[in-house]
């Protein structure tokens, strides 16, 4: 199952409503751990975030593998990868309102290698475009928390586009 969310509290709820005890989560974009800390003990929790405040409040929760990285880059997938290879919730979190696009990118490389049961997305931008959206009468649905349309395995290779949309990656 896929999940869309704008608001905090609705991505919280819909994490907590979905986890269950011994589940392994992938938490991109935790910041300082709000979400994180609400997570029931006993999950397996790799969580992602380059913020500069992160890391001195990730470091404090326990039980928790903490990445100080850029979830667009693919070295940062690959580190996350060498750690776990699926996971049971994919919760993405980056700028709440901001760059659908990018948001969208991360989820699908994100779920397509980790291939998780359920995905929550906190983002406005693409809960928006879905709740305008009118659909041709395709039916395209996938129930897990990946789109079926990519169903190979194993880390997909560096996405060429994320040069194009920030420069400021670049080595």
């Amino acid at each position: 199952m896929i999940k869309l969310s704008y608001d905090i509290k609705n991505y919280r709820k819909d994490i907590l409503d979905l986890i269950k005890p011994g589940d392994s989560v992938i938490e991109l974009g935790c910041h300082v751990g709000g979400t994180t800390k609400i997570l029931p003990e006993g999950c397996n929790i790799v969580a992602v975030d380059n913020s500069p405040e992160a890391s001195d409040k990730m470091d404090k929760i326990d039980n928790v593998k903490f990445i100080n990285g850029d979830v667009r880059l693919h070295e940062t997938l690959a580190l996350v990868f060498g750690i776990t290879q699926k996971c049971d919730i994919l919760a993405i979190d980056l700028g709440g309102g901001y760059h659908p696009d990018t948001v969208f990118k991360v989820f699908y490389i994100w779920s397509s290698t980790f291939k998780p049961k359920h995905t929550i997305i906190r983002n406005r931008g693409l809960l928006e475009f879905v709740n305008s959206s009118k659909c041709s009468g395709e039916n395209y649905t996938s129930y897990d928390g990946f789109l079926d349309s990519y169903n190979d395995s194993g880390i997909p290779p560096q996405i060429k586009e994320f040069d194009l949309w920030t420069p400021s990656l670049k080595k």
